[in-house]
């Protein structure tokens, strides 16, 4: 099971940090949303050896605070002398024992951006995920084949219906159930979100709509463990499989389109053999 995060400076943790404590709780991979988490640079370049010591932050630059202390600073991944050589994802996957996917999540005020966006990023990075939240997003995420999952789709004023649930299932498009706001709100808040991924589920299940899910976590503070999710998913009506379903899903994206990146690769199901020549 994958987790997907929003990791430094996107959120307020390392991937070193989100790592650490993924790989504490149970799961097999992680899914770094975040474009510039995983580049490959000397530590203080924005790269992922920055203060693995800390909380995740760098302090005042990152957030405005002083950088952690005490136990929050050190509860999940003791600082080492290797820190700075920690500036890829294959090194934090050899460090940690997880998998680490390099993703980018788009989040455009319109399609015409989203679209331009997706061109860029999509040779390069293994997932790509679309922020939607907004009815034009959301319609074009579903629609757009290169998209492999739409994210927060009930955020803002936002919405998802048959259509768009029968486009995401033809097109291959995971709709995200993010557990976030029923993890981290209250109130209110709460009770929406709980309303929004009901009938979101409904429609998912209904048209066979494929689907991850997460807790979006922008600090390795709000991961929560599998065993975690699947009690917050029982408790709203749930069924504990189909969590655990949701968390797999972020690991078969990424095995299919490492597949696809590949030099052997042609079509899904052809791949170029030992008796194949270039022309």
């Amino acid at each position: 099971m994958y987790e997907a995060v929003h990791a430094y400076p996107d959120g307020d943790a390392t991937v070193a940090r989100h790592a650490a404590t993924a790989a504490r709780y149970g799961y097999d991979g992680l899914v770094v949303r975040t474009r510039e988490a995983l580049a490959d640079g000397p530590a203080g370049d924005g790269s992922i050896g920055d203060d693995l010591a800390g909380d995740g932050s760098t302090g005042d630059e990152a957030t405005g605070d002083a950088p952690a202390t005490g136990d929050e600073a050190t509860a999940d991944a003791p600082a080492t002398d290797a820190d700075e050589e920690r500036g890829s994802a294959a090194a934090v996957a050899a460090e940690y024992g997880i998998d680490i996917v390099d993703a980018v999540e788009i989040d455009a005020t319109d399609p015409g951006r989203a679209s331009g966006a997706i061109g860029n990023y999509r040779p390069d990075h293994t997932v790509v995920c679309v922020a939607g939240g907004d009815d034009g997003l959301n319609r074009y995420a579903v629609e757009e084949p290169r998209v492999d999952v739409l994210a927060r789709p009930n955020a803002a004023s936002g919405g998802f219906n048959h259509v768009l649930a029968k486009a995401a299932r033809d097109n291959d498009v995971h709709v995200e159930f993010d557990l976030g706001p029923v993890l981290r709100s209250t109130g209110g808040a709460r009770v929406q979100a709980l309303a929004d991924l009901r009938k979101l589920r409904e429609i998912v299940c209904y048209y066979g709509t494929p689907y991850v899910v997460s807790a979006n976590a922008g600090s390795h503070l709000e991961l929560r463990a599998p065993r975690e999710l699947v009690a917050v998913g029982e408790r709203v009506g749930f069924d504990a499989e189909w969590i655990r379903e949701g968390l797999r899903s972020w690991s078969r994206i990424a095995e299919r389109n490492r597949e696809r990146r590949s030099e052997g690769f042609i079509a899904p199901g052809v791949r170029r053999g030992r008796y194949e020549t270039e022309r």
